[in-house]
């Protein structure tokens, strides 16, 4: 099966829109989401509705959590606000409940059988949601990983892009479509064959400068949600 990795699309949509283009392109089979749909910028309802028809396997980021943590705690809402912007505002805003119940519903870890091979779908690291895993992290972090016998697991979170053999594990974070932070700008995403093994990392141009504006527009007290989308 070629599925395509999806991490960290943030409210992004017009990342995802040029990523999904390229998805067609690839004749990807499916879609694999390790989590934060939304937070940091401004269209959360585009994202849900354009990967709506699309076969998805995903899982819950900290954002997710920060989401539904902001519609039962008022306080939260303008805490995170001050803290990651207005992209959670949006999402409550205007996300309809068919959506905010697909969140809800979202585990921490997904595990897939596909093509006889195992795969481990997490946000931050198999055991914790909200755990950052690079790939220079300190070796006990991956001793922990390696513990777990997947033939493959996809992570997010970190916004950066890598790929770490664990003995027979391949361990993947596609990037960020909606937000990469290691200074590659453009929409990151992955393809991965189950069947045959190969794996790519993919980058997509958008329309960045769009972004950006919006994000002045919007959190003019937060400058590094506009700089990061270009920083070389």
């Amino acid at each position: 099966m070629r599925l395509g990795l999806l991490g960290d699309i943030h409210g992004n949509a017009l990342a995802l829109s040029a990523v999904l283009r390229a998805v067609v392109r690839c004749e990807v089979d499916a879609l694999c989401l390790p989590g934060d749909f939304v937070g940091y910028y401004y269209e959360p309802d585009k994202v849900f509705n354009m990967l709506q028809g699309w076969t998805l396997y995903a899982v819950r980021g900290n954002h997710e959590d920060m989401f539904l943590e902001c519609l039962t705690d008022p306080m939260a809402v303008e805490k995170y606000r001050l803290r990651y912007g207005s992209g959670l505002n949006c999402a409550i805003r205007l996300l309809p409940s068919t959506d905010t119940d697909f969140i809800r519903r979202l585990p921490r870890t997904l595990l897939l059988e596909l093509d006889g091979k195992n795969l481990l779908l997490a946000h931050g690291t198999p055991w914790d949601t909200d755990c950052y895993l690079y790939q220079d992290t300190e070796p006990a972090l991956w001793d922990k990983v390696a513990e777990k016998a997947y033939d493959y697991i996809v992570l997010g979170h970190t916004h950066h892009r890598f790929v770490k053999r664990l003995g027979n594990t391949l361990v993947i974070n596609p990037g960020s479509v909606g937000q990469p932070r290691d200074r590659q700008s453009g929409a990151a995403w992955a393809v991965l064959d189950t069947d045959t093994g190969r794996f790519e990392h993919r980058t997509e141009p958008y329309d960045i400068a769009r972004v950006a504006a919006q994000a002045r527009s919007t959190d003019p007290h937060l400058p590094y949600l506009w700089e990061v989308l270009s920083r070389q």
